[in-house]
């Protein structure tokens, strides 16, 4: 389409790039490094910066956690229910990584309003806020400013939220034993790939939910995977993964 893409990324520059750092690099994106400012702190500053050279920027926050992201997890939601409805199956669970507020907020919005009995179950990856407000009472305001984008009637509070934060370890992107073994677990037994800074912390606490019985065997989960394997390669290092002899 012609657009620039500019990426305000937390840390610094590695010397190689692997991983989504690699893909921004091959498709051609500007990018901003932001050191400690890893949550968009600096979004407003580069915004003003593109604007003086006569750009015209659009924002997407930190995890495109906004009524439009939100709105995106409504229809997903949607579309999960005609695909459960066409294969008669149900839901007693949905487990997922929350991380910014945006699929958390529109799959509760979405189970409203399909009045859905499946519980919406997030497992938080992260420590700390998004702007400055706890992360529970800024998923829910934002499940509530979805509603009203799309005059849904319906009111969230804290209680509607279920966002289990027995797992975060030792903070974002921080790889342990736990999501080392649900990487590997799931990678051997399913073949599919998770990454580590995620959905393999949420299968992980999905692992974990299930062996200390808060999931039960008789419970039906979904898994809803949010992608990100490309960061498998980035996290290499801190991988460790048992070879099969």
């Amino acid at each position: 389409m012609g657009l620039d893409c500019h990426l305000v990324l937390g840390g610094e520059e590695p010397e190689q790039a692997s991983g989504n750092l690699l893909l921004d690099k091959i498709f051609g994106c500007h990018i901003h490094w932001a050191g400690a400012h890893r949550k968009g702190e600096d979004i407003p500053k580069i915004v003003e910066q593109l604007k003086t050279q006569g750009k015209k920027p659009y924002v997407i926050p930190y995890g495109g956690s906004n009524e439009l992201g939100a709105l995106a997890f409504v229809e997903a939601f949607k579309e999960l229910e005609s695909q459960r409805t066409s294969m008669d199956v149900s839901f007693t669970h949905i487990v997922f990584a929350s991380s910014s507020g945006a699929t958390q907020a529109g799959l509760m919005l979405g189970k409203k309003m399909l009045n859905s009995p499946a519980q919406i179950v997030g497992i938080n990856i992260d420590k700390g806020e998004t702007d400055k407000v706890p992360f529970d009472q800024y998923t829910v305001a934002l499940a509530n400013s979805t509603a009203v984008l799309i005059a849904a009637d319906h009111q969230f509070s804290e209680s509607d939220l279920i966002l289990n934060s027995d797992y975060v370890g030792g903070g974002y992107g921080v790889v342990g034993a736990l999501e080392n073994e649900a990487i590997e677990m799931t990678a051997q037994t399913e073949g599919i790939l998770l990454d580590p800074v995620y959905t393999g912390r949420a299968m992980g606490g999905l692992i974990d939910m299930i062996r200390t019985g808060k999931i039960k065997q008789t419970d039906r989960v979904l898994f809803w995977h949010t992608g990100g394997a490309p960061a498998l390669f980035a996290y290499s290092s801190a991988l460790e993964i048992t070879q099969k002899r």
